[in-house]
């Protein structure tokens, strides 16, 4: 089944712990013994494999462009989701051998990753609706900037340049990082700089833009931190022994590869979008034996790879659409500096293609944000 024919909801990451397992009398009567035999069991596990792998495979064969877009964070959610309910049903019709040793400790430490990921997707929220406040700001450069407030006019004037310049302003402070430092904070804002001309005047600026985004509801603690709560999704994440293989019929392997899938979605999530003390130091030890290693591993580099970029390093998340928010504000806020009224046509037009490019960033966070959200 291909990521794009999960359309329900029924089991979304909230609901893992008492998905997993069935909560019905009839249910656990009806699934008492396993599918068929070993052999049943293998072939079902293999298949299962493969699944995963061909999914990650679509994952990683997408230009670089497009990777880390939020088209491609959302179909990455749900290969989740679909991997995430062809596993609960391998083990609703293994139910006998779940509550026995040693599966029952494997899915007990996959409860206790998935608490743990159930943390993540906070933060990643409370990430989302930081992109959603720098939204709002541009969103009041295009309505200063944009053709439909200019109306009839025959050219933009200096106050709609100067209500501009504040939101490109506060945008450029709220999308750095909270561990940038002052020299980060001089360098990201460099065009604005005949309007910042107090240092202590821009950190102070800062640490008000960064009060704002920290008023809103936050779902962690300030002392909380992604990676080591990714560290800690990946602790004791190791593949499954042949005896331990044997002694739970095959399903010690699928109760691995879900671990493996969870920590790297999570892993991604946190590299994609900003959240509280962000990290990519996690390391996948996988396999290479599984189907699926190969494509996850990849992926894996390429995500390591695209951090690692002159342009990206300080960046507070590795979304695409993130990138050409600040890319696109950085060259408009450049352009309104070099502004003189009255403004020449070349001018205008110059100011009208760079408005232009920002309104295609903001139709793609209206269009797939609050979606991302709710997956």
């Amino acid at each position: 089944m291909p990521a794009t024919d999960y359309q329900g909801t029924s089991s979304p990451l909230t609901n893992i712990g008492r998905s997993l397992l069935p909560g019905r009398r009839d249910q656990v009567h009806a699934m008492e013994s396993p599918i068929g035999g070993s052999a049943s069991n293998e072939a079902e596990i293999e298949s299962f494999q493969r699944r995963v792998a061909d999914r990650f495979h679509d994952l990683a064969s997408v230009p670089s462009d497009e990777l880390l877009s939020l088209p491609w964070v959302r179909k990455l959610l749900d290969v989740f989701l679909c991997c995430q309910e062809e596993f609960r049903v391998i083990l609703f019709k293994n139910i006998a051998l779940v509550k026995k040793s040693p599966m029952d400790r494997l899915i007990a430490d996959f409860y206790e990753r998935t608490v743990k990921a159930l943390d993540v997707c906070n933060a990643i929220r409370d990430g989302i609706e930081q992109i959603r406040q720098w939204q709002k700001l541009l969103e009041i450069v295009l309505c200063a900037l944009g053709d439909s407030n200019v109306g009839y006019q025959r050219s933009l004037g200096e106050g709609q340049f100067r209500r501009a310049r504040k939101a490109l302003i506060d945008l450029a402070i709220g999308m750095l990082d909270e561990k940038d430092s002052g020299q980060a904070l001089a360098h990201r804002n460099r065009s604005f700089g005949r309007h910042n001309t107090s240092g202590s005047h821009s950190k102070d600026h800062h640490h008000r833009s960064l009060g704002h985004f920290r008023s809103l509801s936050w779902s962690v603690s300030r002392s909380w931190s992604a990676a080591r709560q990714l560290q800690a999704i990946g602790n004791n994440l190791a593949a499954p022994r042949g005896n331990e293989v044997i002694a739970t019929n095959g399903l010690a392997v699928p109760v691995y590869t879900m671990g493996s899938v969870l920590l790297f979605v999570m892993w991604a999530l946190v590299a994609a979008i900003p959240c509280q003390d962000r990290g990519l130091q996690v390391h996948f030890n996988v396999p290479r034996q599984f189907p699926w290693s190969a494509p996850i591993l990849w992926l894996h580099e390429r995500i390591l790879e695209e951090s690692k970029k002159r342009d990206r390093k300080n960046a507070c998340g590795l979304l695409r659409e993130i990138y050409q928010m600040e890319k696109c504000s950085r060259l408009l806020g450049e352009l309104a500096d070099s502004v003189q009224f009255p403004m020449s046509e070349d001018k205008e037009r110059e100011v009208k293609q760079r408005v232009k490019e920002l309104e295609q960033v903001l139709d793609a966070l209206k269009e797939d944000l609050e979606p991302l959200e709710k997956q």
